[in-house]
């Protein structure tokens, strides 16, 4: 996309997936996440809001397997890096729970209140945190990290870690350049050079686990774009994952491959247990 050529209205709705699938069609999404997640976290409330650090949205909520060494599906929410939070996504971890995993859900400071250097490094700390206590709450496998949308930046992102063996990134934006002119996201987050530098994954060293990447075929070109350029960095670099094209799926309805245990994404997932952490 010739950003140069494009009006700031049009490069702001290159990145607007409310707009894009709907207002009230992205609203009633979140809400059945929403209550789909109260109703689970009421059923397993044993390892919730357990702290990682001392700010209100860094904790975790954990759901243990029956077998400690089962592998861990971790989920890392999205709403550009401004909405969204631990709580209302619980319900992604339903795919893995139904297979006899674990899973865990990080939370995180939102923009403004931090930054995106801030919410990096939150992050890094909530996997320090799972690494050294995840086995007194009966976590003790390999960890596979998911994310989507900004969950999918910082699932990327955080693929470096030691206790991170495998991830998936689904309709993340990879390189934060072009976030810079749009100003529903921007006008919270207040990207820095710097930040674009050394956050965007484009811009990182590649790391030599298995990230498989997933989009809709029916979201925004920019958002497609975003994925497939960053899986042709990583291919080109001999780095191992997937491509995973969601076929029809908008920004929203992707994550239904994630929730249904037969779902295409789960399947993904559950493919990469065979790698352990370092």
């Amino acid at each position: 996309m010739d950003w140069m050529t494009m009006s700031l209205e049009a490069r702001n709705l290159a990145y607007n997936n409310v707009a894009h699938a709907g207002p009230e069609f992205a609203a009633a999404k979140r809400e059945s996440w929403a209550a789909a997640s109260k109703a689970l976290r009421e059923q397993r409330p044993q390892h919730l809001d357990l702290p990682y650090a001392p700010r209100e949205r860094t904790r975790w909520d954990l759901f243990p397997a029956a077998d400690p060494e089962a592998p861990c599906f971790v989920h890392i929410h999205g709403g550009y890096w401004q909405r969204g939070s631990r709580e209302a996504f619980a319900c992604l971890a339903e795919g893995a729970l139904a297979h006899g995993w674990s899973a865990a859900l990080p939370g995180y400071t939102l923009a403004p209140e931090a930054s995106l250097t801030q919410i990096t490094d939150e992050l890094r700390t909530a996997f320090d945190w799972l690494g050294a206590n995840g086995a007194a709450h009966g976590i003790e496998g390999p960890v596979i990290v998911t994310g989507w949308s900004a969950g999918g930046h910082l699932s990327a992102f955080i693929l470096d870690h030691r206790k991170v063996a495998a991830g998936l990134a689904i309709s993340g934006v990879f390189e934060l350049a072009p976030l810079r002119d749009s100003p529903h996201v921007n006008d919270q987050v207040k990207l820095t050079e710097v930040e674009i530098e050394t956050l965007s994954p484009m811009r990182r060293p590649g790391v030599n686990k298995p990230l498989s990447i997933a989009y809709g075929t029916a979201e925004l070109p920019a958002m497609i774009a975003s994925s497939r350029d960053y899986h042709a960095c990583r291919a080109q670099a001999h780095l191992p994952g997937d491509l995973i094209p969601v076929i029809k799926a908008n920004h929203f309805t992707v994550l239904d491959e994630l929730r249904d245990p037969d779902g295409g994404l789960t399947r993904s997932v559950l493919r990469m247990a065979e790698y352990k952490t370092r």
